[in-house]
């Protein structure tokens, strides 16, 4: 894979990724800024506001307009956590120029119009649009808070919550609710003054066109864009393990309980602890999956992810209430089995093999190679997918039970049933 990753201005950056075989081309410019819970919620609501409207494009109107006029061109607001860091800005999708009916050039005037977006909103009096302000803010209320209707997202970001508390790690990239409710306009265009002119802004580009010419569009895209003691980004500290477990329960109104679990890894072999992690409960070949839910049933549902940042391992599974102990149980052994080396030669090499794939597939998707790489840009890391499933090819049996070894229990939630409590 041919990607550069270029300076171009004061904390601006740009990846390049080169690929003829899309009809489309993706261009994204992204703020990198620590997450911090004072401004998470103010800096998820920014770029949907900004999305509103441009000084030469004042309402969504003259947006798709726009849009339509360069053969529907799509630019979405985006909101993602990276690390400690959180991720504001915009992608977007248009038809590549080999594509272009009569051979128009298409990738400066989205670029251009991009750069409006971030450098050239449309405000009043110093601030930004009443009413676009206040639509927007209710909005992402009512985001925040829809997230207790999907009671698997809000049992796994309990558990992040409880285990980070007093890290930034533990914050949702939305924040929360009081927060948002706290923002005021004023405020909200003072954190985008110093936003732009102070966080790191990575762009995106995959496509067709050279390398100079997309330098070329997004410095011009960008001229206005002022630059004031550029930050740099936030180094995710690995999370210190508790010396005795720490539970947290909790009761809604729900027919089916939670059991979220949180792991502490002691280990800096990253690639050991992902093919391990794989094994464990990271594919629909892994121990909790086979094991827990299928030969035992005592979940609905039992997965594990890899935080490699904050160096953590969570388990996420759906039970019966009364299954609590069982399946809390049987989680803690299916994790010992990994770390013991009990497992077949099958396993090891379905969980290499998966890991490949998911690597291959993002040369497929420029969404995912936008989201791989801003994630790199965001945590300080510089591996391409190349360069990790060689990495994931080289990893040895044990090297994969040595790292497991240092995992350790550190917090469990449990989300529970107002019955089930009384």
């Amino acid at each position: 894979m041919e990607v550069t990753r270029t300076k171009l201005a004061g904390g601006v950056y740009l990846t390049f990724y080169p690929a003829q075989k899309f009809k489309t081309s993706l261009l994204s410019a992204q703020f990198v800024t620590p997450l911090r819970w004072e401004t998470a919620s103010a800096c998820a609501l920014l770029p949907a506001v900004l999305r509103r409207g441009t000084v030469s494009c004042p309402d969504m109107g003259a947006l798709s307009a726009r849009l339509d006029r360069l053969y529907g061109a799509r630019i979405d607001c985006t909101v993602r956590k990276k690390g400690e860091n959180q991720c504001v800005g915009f992608v977007a999708s248009l038809i590549d120029d080999s594509y272009a009916p009569g051979g128009e050039r298409l990738l400066e005037p989205v670029a251009s119009l991009l750069g409006e977006l971030v450098c050239d909103p449309v405000t009043e009096r110093g601030r930004f649009i009443p009413a676009y302000f206040d639509s927007e803010k209710a909005n992402l209320i009512d985001a925040v808070r829809s997230i207790l209707n999907d009671k698997r997202e809000y049992a796994e970001g309990r558990l992040l919550r409880e285990m980070c508390a007093g890290e930034a790690y533990g914050i949702p990239r939305l924040g929360d609710d009081k927060s948002a409710e706290r923002i005021q306009p004023q405020k909200l265009y003072s954190l985008y003054r110093r936003l732009i002119g102070s966080a790191r802004l990575e762009l995106f580009y995959s496509g067709s066109a050279s390398r100079e010419r997309v330098e070329q569009a997004l410095q011009a895209a960008f001229a206005a864009l002022p630059r004031e003691d550029v930050q740099g980004i936030a180094p995710a500290a690995v999370h210190s393990a508790r010396e005795t477990v720490y539970s947290v329960s909790e009761a809604l109104d729900v027919t089916q309980g939670k059991l979220g679990m949180g792991f502490a890894c002691g280990s800096g072999d990253h690639t050991a602890l992902l093919v391990g992690n794989t094994l464990f409960g990271g594919s629909s070949n892994s121990k909790l999956f086979l094991n827990v839910r299928e030969k035992l049933s005592l979940c609905y549902y039992a997965s594990s992810v890899y935080h490699r940042q904050k160096g953590l391992i969570t388990v996420s599974s759906g039970i019966e209430f009364e299954n609590y102990q069982r399946a809390y149980d049987e989680i803690c052994a299916q994790l010992r089995a990994v770390q013991e080396g009990r497992l077949e030669d099958w396993e090891l090499e379905g969980a290499r093999s998966t890991l490949l794939n998911a690597y291959a597939s993002m040369a497929d998707s420029q969404g995912k190679l936008e989201n791989f790489f801003l994630g790199q840009a965001a945590t300080g890391n510089h591996e391409t997918p190349e360069d990790l499933a060689a990495a994931v090819r080289e990893v040895t049996p044990e090297r994969i039970f040595s790292a497991m070894k240092t995992v350790s229990l550190d917090t469990v939630y449990f989300l529970r049933g107002k019955e089930a409590a009384e």
